[in-house]
């Protein structure tokens, strides 16, 4: 682990980046030059910073999380494997119960044992509507939870819901900690920066802005981690985290392409690329007259260069996006690619009365053209996709004002101002799309936040929620796709690869298809597991 020491502004984040920031984390060792040193602590330059550590606001909801385990955890491969339960769930033929087992000697980390009322409490918490959370809607199949005995969790539905082991890698949380704690109490209760898990490691230090420092649990059911400390440094600006990689003072770092090419030849580091289902877009909200406007929609849709995007901005380290299913997936409706074709988009406007004027900017009944598109500063590849996206829509006659913002000043403009956003998730296509781009949720917070209303997307995705047929599945979502391309709330722009450059001091080191919200994920997503490398080589020798 290194000695870090970075200037620091303290930021409040909403699941989005934190800020340049200090981070303090040091150890007897000298910076490594390819594992020589025997260390057992790790400085991680990550770009965002989780609003809580609470599982039941919203934390690591897809089971990424190092302080707490769900009954079910993913492998390498996104299978499902057993983690609190002893095994996969026991389904009814109706598929509206499913039963777990808990495995025997699991504690949290103050020494109680976690059993099914933990399992229990969680569930029922998120259920409860005087909990401000927004994994209630990820669960809104969910109609009860039952603790039959210590050791068995009963959850009904109220129709069949296909994904839902996916949804039961969310952390527990104990209720003899938050048993007392009720309603809005929940969303400050000091639980969040300082909680009682089960996981791999527990929190000694969270610093907003600054830092987050965990401590290896030395009690964990899996097994004690070999590394004993990892500190994620919180560090916006992307910039800042290539050159504090480079100097010594972080032993890995999340970098945009671009940046990472410059350790391409560095024989003490690796470059990680994770394929992803984590696309870049332009949320267009629909209450802006002019982004409302479905022809000027349908334009940008048409216009925007994203192979230029690909190849000139992510090095190659992506692929266009046309919609919130990843090329990758096999419900991807391919049809929907298409080449940028300005001249269609032209004429397309031309058709819908938005006629070229002074300067060649397109108006309509004495509306201009014209509308301003936020970007979170410091975030080096949004801010380039931005600007292509702007010198796109430039030549169709289109004129965007970009504005890079603190998340603080985006989130209260996203409903009149356009935005360069982020999602994606690998597990199942309900996953993501539902909040994104369903009307019940429009306007809460990062759900919907254009206020996006088609009833017809609306339709498929809650067909999409209930149907068990995998045929049928496969036509729901090919179809609302389709329907996103009709009727876009986004321009898709792009699929990315997550780039990390990680010390080679480590074994065991590897990554998942990744997930939009990769704050505390990479190639760490396992670093309960890796070893360094002096004692994997002693190992095998």
């Amino acid at each position: 682990m290194r000695c870090v020491t970075v200037p620091a502004r303290v930021v409040s984040l909403l699941g989005a980046f934190g800020l340049v920031l200090a981070v303090a984390g040091c150890s007897s060792s000298a910076p490594s030059s390819g594992g020589a040193q025997s260390h057992d602590g790790i400085v991680i330059g990550v770009g965002q910073e989780p609003d809580s550590l609470s599982p039941i606001l919203g934390y690591s909801k897809d089971g990424a999380s190092k302080i707490f385990d769900g009954l079910l955890a993913h492998d390498r491969d996104l299978k499902l494997l057993p983690a609190l339960a002893r095994e996969l769930p026991e389904v009814s033929a109706d598929g509206l119960t499913y039963t777990f087992h808990l495995r025997d000697g699991v504690n949290f980390s103050d020494g109680k044992p976690l059993t099914s009322a933990d399992v229990a409490f969680t569930y029922r918490t998120i259920l409860d509507p005087s909990v401000d959370t927004t994994v209630r809607s990820d669960l809104a199949a969910l109609d009860r939870v039952d603790a039959p005995d210590p050791r068995t969790v009963v959850f009904t539905l109220k129709y069949p819901y296909a994904p839902f082991p996916q949804r039961t890698t969310l952390g527990i949380v104990p209720e003899h900690v938050l048993g007392g704690v009720k309603g809005a109490a929940l969303t400050t209760d000091g639980f969040n920066r300082n909680p009682i898990g089960s996981g791999p490691y527990t929190v000694d230090t969270w610093r907003s802005g600054e830092k987050l420092v965990l401590k290896a649990n030395p009690t964990y059911w899996g097994g004690a981690p070999a590394i004993k400390q990892v500190t994620f440094a919180f560090i916006l600006d992307d910039n800042t985290r290539a050159t504090r990689i480079a100097a010594g003072d972080l032993d890995a770092a999340a970098l945009p392409p671009k940046l990472a090419e410059r350790f391409k030849n560095d024989k003490a580091r690796t470059t990680y690329k994770e394929n992803t289902a984590d696309y870049r877009g332009v949320m267009l909200p629909t209450g802006n007259p002019v982004t409302g406007d479905l022809a000027i929609r349908k334009a940008l849709d048409l216009a925007v260069d994203r192979d230029a995007m690909v190849r000139g901005i992510l090095n190659g380290d992506g692929e266009p996006a046309f919609g919130p299913v990843a090329p990758s997936s096999p419900l991807y409706a391919r049809e929907l690619a298409h080449p940028a074709d300005p001249a269609a988009a032209a004429a397309l406007l031309d058709d819908a009365g938005w006629t070229k004027g002074d300067g060649g900017i397109r108006a309509k009944d004495g509306k201009s053209a014209k509308f301003t598109l936020l970007y979170p500063s410091g975030d080096a590849l949004r801010k380039d996709l931005a600007l292509a996206y702007v010198s796109d829509a430039k030549k169709l006659g289109i004129d965007i004002s970009l504005e890079g913002l603190t998340w603080d000043a985006i989130e209260p403009r996203m409903k009149a101002d356009a935005l360069l956003m982020g999602q994606g998730a690998p597990y199942d296509p309900d996953f993501v799309s539902y909040e994104t781009f369903h009307s019940s949720l429009a306007g809460q917070a990062f759900n919907n936040p254009g206020y996006y209303r088609n009833a017809k997307v609306d339709g498929l995705l809650d067909e999409g929620r209930k149907t068990r047929d995998d045929a049928r599945r496969a036509q729901v979502y090919g179809d609302l796709q389709r329907e996103l391309a009709s009727d876009p709330a986004w321009t898709f722009l792009t699929y990315l690869k997550h780039v990390y450059v990680v010390d080679n001091d480590w074994s065991g080191i590897g990554g998942q298809v990744e997930p939009h919200p990769h704050d505390l994920v990479g190639p760490w997503w396992n670093i309960e597991k890796w070893v360094p490398v002096v004692e994997a080589s002693a190992g095998t020798s």
